[in-house]
């Protein structure tokens, strides 16, 4: 007979302890509790020594929710008032760029570790998307994986508590079409987002179980193709099942390796979220869109954590997720072109 903790009853327990986290958080009025509690008791627990692990398949399954809940906010009035910031949504790309090698450059000089595994720790482009761009480079897979988690942990932590205790709210016209909840309808365009997830990673794209459903239901929104509206039940048991995943990614042995590498990642992370605030306060100054939508779409975070936390607070999800796809789009396509002609530039400096 298997173990507990190598059989089915060791994600069993972990999503017990998970639900329950999420419940004694939102009975806390904390900030996104449903995602934080999970994430940080799974994290806990692991960082003990308990090896939890989350469900299989939960994460994808958590992803095609809240994909789907997105593209319910592209209504055709709203998607014509994110197209029409384009120029922003690009110049944010482009920023996520800057930011990461400023980064990965303070992360190479306060941790000690090589620049290659510095930058690619670093650039906020997908933890496994970058982890294995790394190590086609020669980054250290392990220091980038571990650096992207904590990055994403810490800013998932820190934002929207900052952004909750300084009482910040969007704009009004980014809101989710008003829809009664009908099961049937609910669950054929669950389907339908799940097809186009399938297809998508089939393909190789990064983030297919967040960008398939995305994708598909913009276009049946935008095109007026109403099914249902999204119960928050639903919405909530899908960030449990990401932050039970994001959770189960931190062990006990990511602490007792590389702790001065762990300081220099929540060194860098810490610059790279307060440089990124200041881009949006310039960002908002010149647009005159609300701060708090912008640092969330700036923020050095995951696509999926950073779109739940501008769907909980209300912060103009719409051009969040915008922003963030853009920025993915960005990063996936240039991050290996842009250290190429870093490193090019490097040994030309040098011989001269």
């Amino acid at each position: 007979m298997k173990a507990a903790r190598e059989s089915w009853v060791n994600p069993f327990l972990a999503l017990a302890l998970c639900a329950a986290t999420g419940a004694s958080f939102a009975w806390l009025k904390l900030p996104l509790p449903w995602m934080i509690g999970p994430l940080a008791a799974m994290a806990c627990c692991n960082f003990a020594g308990t090896g939890l692990r989350a469900p299989r398949g939960g994460r994808e399954l958590g992803q095609i929710v809240i994909g789907t809940a997105l593209g319910l906010y592209f209504t055709p009035v709203v998607a014509r008032e994110v197209i029409s910031y384009w120029p922003l949504l690009l110049l944010a790309g482009l920023f996520a760029i800057a930011l990461g090698a400023g980064a990965g450059w303070i992360l190479s000089h306060t941790a000690g570790v090589d620049r290659t595994t510095a930058f690619f720790a670093s650039v906020a482009g997908g933890a496994a998307e970058m982890t294995l761009l790394g190590e086609r480079y020669g980054a250290r897979p392990d220091h980038v994986a571990l650096a992207q988690s904590l990055r994403i942990l810490a800013v998932v932590i820190v934002v929207p508590f900052a952004l909750t205790y300084t009482g910040a709210h969007g704009s009004e016209v980014f809101e989710a079409t008003t829809l009664p909840v009908s099961w049937g309808k609910l669950t054929l365009l669950l389907g339908i987002g799940a097809v186009a997830a399938l297809a998508l990673n089939a393909t190789g794209m990064p983030n297919a179980f967040m960008f398939g459903p995305l994708a598909v239901v913009i276009a049946l929104t935008v095109g007026e193709v109403h099914f249902s509206s999204m119960p928050v039940p639903l919405s909530n048991t899908a960030q449990v099942l990401l932050g039970c995943a994001l959770g189960a990614r931190f062990q006990r042995r990511s602490l007792q390796s590389a702790p001065r590498f762990l300081g220099g990642v929540l060194v860098s992370v810490a610059i790279a979220m307060a440089v990124a605030a200041a881009f949006a306060a310039v960002l908002a100054w010149f647009s005159g869109l609300p701060i708090a939508s912008l640092v969330l779409a700036t923020a050095p975070g995951g696509i999926a954590e950073m779109c739940i936390t501008a769907k909980v607070l209300q912060l103009g999800v719409p051009l969040v997720t915008a922003a963030h796809v853009t920025r993915v789009a960005v990063l996936i396509t240039t991050t290996g072109p842009t250290y190429r002609a870093v490193r090019l530039w490097r040994e030309r400096f040098r011989r001269k």
